[in-house]
């Protein structure tokens, strides 16, 4: 197992979580078996009535308190206070495979254009035989929804990978106080306007099927999504945010001529 040299950049990974002790533990667990070991763990802790923050300081993480409620805020105070180059963001459910931090970092380090990568998924519980069609089912709804409304890929919370540089230039833009969004989704929004995002199909991450449980609170899902995509019109209407994208792709080529500005 290595971590950081002088020469490459270094890793944070963030963990939200409020009450999933256990789910967090084996996470921290599969974390500790990396081929490519993190330089710290930031487990952001959303007033939780668990010993979620107990788990994580015994695993070595830092932990930081989030007493907003949501995913957005506490995603948003893991990013804020992750100090490596790089900052890398799962769930506490979420199981990645051994390579993951070394295929995220290793990407980002080789592509400089490239602000973020997002990876896939499969369920690592439920019903065997619904694995792997509802892990389809899950993200190609997803991507039929998102690809059209970004204009490029989205980011999967559950296994992402973005230059800490990036997270500071929209981090004073994103929905961090609106619990009724996706944070992905709305990080998404924001990067990809002026930054690249590609798919790593190298980052393996397990996940768990709780949002196709009874009582999960799936339709909230799906609100959410709705709502994530409408917080950002008129502004990002697709035909107007189609053309800002191609626009700033244009102007970001190499030796593309800026406009000039005039002042009066």
């Amino acid at each position: 197992m290595t971590a950081a040299t002088p020469t490459t950049p270094t890793v944070s990974v963030v963990i939200p979580v409020k009450d999933d002790a256990e789910q967090l533990r084996g996470c921290l667990r599969a974390l500790s078996l990396q081929t490519r070991l993190p330089d710290e763990i930031v487990v952001v802790d959303n007033a939780s009535t668990d010993d979620s923050a107990a788990v994580a300081r015994a695993a070595g993480a830092r932990v930081v308190r989030c007493d907003v409620p949501g995913i957005p805020p506490t995603a948003a105070t893991g990013y804020d206070a992750a100090t490596g180059d790089l900052i890398l963001r799962l769930d506490a459910d979420s199981r990645p495979g051994h390579h993951w931090v070394e295929a995220m970092s290793g990407a980002l380090a080789a592509r400089p254009d490239v602000a973020a990568y997002t990876g896939g998924a499969r369920f690592v519980d439920g019903p065997r035989a619904l694995r792997a069609p509802l892990a389809v089912l899950y993200l190609s709804a997803y991507l039929a929804v998102a690809v059209p409304a970004l204009g490029h890929l989205p980011l999967f919370g559950s296994n992402l990978a973005m230059r800490a540089s990036a997270w500071r230039a929209v981090r004073d833009r994103v929905h961090r106080d609106d619990p009724e969004v996706h944070d992905d989704f709305d990080l998404a929004f924001h990067l990809g306007e002026r930054h690249r995002i590609r798919y790593l199909r190298d980052a393996r991450m397990g996940v768990s099927m709780r949002p196709f449980r009874a009582g999960s609170g799936f339709g909230r899902r799906v609100r959410r999504g709705f709502r994530s995509v409408l917080v950002h019109w008129p502004a990002d209407f697709p035909p107007v945010r189609w053309q800002k994208i191609l626009y700033h792709r244009l102007l970001d080529r190499p030796g593309a001529v800026r406009p000039e500005v005039r002042t009066l």
